[in-house]
């Protein structure tokens, strides 16, 4: 267990917490767990709904972290059990189920993505469907009399839809109880999620107490913004971070996080104390400190946590070579177009037209969409802002559009 004295171990664990319920049994228990070397077993939940995790995921993961630094062994719970029920959390509608095929892909993806942050031998990963697959009926039956549906109903999601009339499965209520009974067998002492989860833990507390077990340490993390600073990270938004993305692109993905939520992704990403982000933040309205070399570093420390520090000096060196001075990255995506019909009797090579092209290239999803950004001067070919339509012979160009590039063989 830890040697740091009980006052700084709470410190370090608060930190990025948004609620903990409650701060003083976790004391209790940190101190009887320093006086018996019996380490705490912190949860957290993962339904594999998705390939990939982002920044948004690693919020919870560097917390799981900070109790795996003081000695605590640490639970990485794989949903594929309760992903085939669908958490409801957020939804206005009952989500599809997933397939046993989608949820064994999803989770495989996440045991090899989880160790970028946490220390595998301090961590253990289990499957809810060791248990959740083995309930019988009746013990199903038993589980739901422990819990009410007007207690259930009272969540916010499931009030929300009840008062608008929208449908609700049964199966769907189902799913606090079962991530609860998760709670049970797994004799946990902390339970750990987001602050959508809440309800779901508390629930936990509430059904390890009917099963004679003490009732868990509720700790919610705060919900990430992503890159667009108003909607919670997430893959189907487009705005997000994932973290097994090449280091150049996750760096510019957080280059382009505005200067105010840079301070937040400092405080939930990084190792910072919050009295260092507050002397950063006066420094730079003081104007001591460029908010840009702030965000420089705070793009190199991410990228270092899941690529390394060569990887993020080259992504660094990277972005200020194509984005800051406006230079051609040093590797570029190459794109041989199909040789263009030539007329019967013509002589000369047939030129092509440049929306085309960007839609060939894959640098625009439509000839439209190819027009408006000619139009708004946001493509370049070889250096060259186009303002315009234009035609390009047989040739290799250097093409940019935004933030894509292309090497096209025309």
């Amino acid at each position: 267990m830890s040697s740091l004295p009980l006052d700084e171990q709470i410190t370090y664990l608060k930190k990025g917490l948004e609620e903990l319920i409650r701060e003083d049994e976790l004391r209790e228990r940190l101190a009887e767990s320093a006086r018996t070397g019996k380490p705490l077993r912190v949860k957290a939940g993962f339904d594999p709904t998705a390939p990939d995790l982002h920044l948004g995921h690693a919020v919870l993961l560097r917390k799981m972290k900070h109790f795996q630094d003081l000695g605590h062994t640490v639970i990485f719970l794989i949903g594929d059990g309760t992903a085939r029920i669908g958490d409801p959390t957020g939804r206005n509608v009952t989500r599809p189920p997933m397939t046993r095929e989608e949820i064994e892909a999803n989770a495989e993806t996440y045991k090899a993505q989880v160790f970028k942050i946490l220390d595998p031998d301090k961590t253990e990963i289990r499957f809810n469907s060791e248990w959740l697959d083995k309930l019988t009926f009746e013990d199903m039956i038993r589980l739901c009399a422990r819990y009410t549906v007007a207690r259930l109903l009272e969540r916010d999601d499931f009030a929300k839809r009840y008062r608008e009339g929208s449908p609700i499965s049964i199966h769907e209520l189902l799913y606090p109880l079962a991530q609860a009974y998760d709670s049970v067998m797994l004799a946990c002492d902390v339970e750990l999620g987001g602050t959508d989860q809440k309800f779901n833990l508390l629930v936990g507390r509430e059904i390890q107490r009917d099963y004679g077990q003490r009732p868990q340490i509720v700790a919610t993390t705060p919900l990430l913004e992503g890159t667009d600073g108003i909607n919670k990270m997430s893959k189907s938004l487009g705005n997000y971070i994932g973290i097994t993305e090449a280091p150049e692109v996750m760096y510019a993905k957080v280059m382009s996080v505005s200067d105010e939520l840079m301070f937040r992704y400092y405080e939930l990403l990084t190792d910072r104390s919050l009295a260092e982000i507050e002397a950063m933040r006066a420094r730079i309205a003081q104007g001591e400190l460029h908010p840009m070399e702030a965000k420089m570093a705070l793009a190199r420390s991410i990228v270092t946590d899941f690529h390394g520090a060569a990887a993020a000096a080259r992504a660094e060196e990277e972005f200020n070579q194509v984005v800051r001075r406006g230079e051609v990255p040093t590797e570029l995506p190459e794109v041989r177009l199909p040789r263009a019909a030539q007329p019967a009797g013509a002589e000369a090579p047939t030129i092509r037209r440049i929306d085309k092209i960007l839609v060939q290239a894959g640098l625009a999803a439509s000839v439209s969409e190819a027009v408006r950004k000619l139009k708004e001067g946001a493509v370049q070919v070889d250096g060259r802002r186009l303002n315009g339509l234009e035609f390009l012979e047989p040739g290799t160009y250097v093409i940019r559009l935004g933030k894509q590039w292309r090497r096209v063989i025309v």
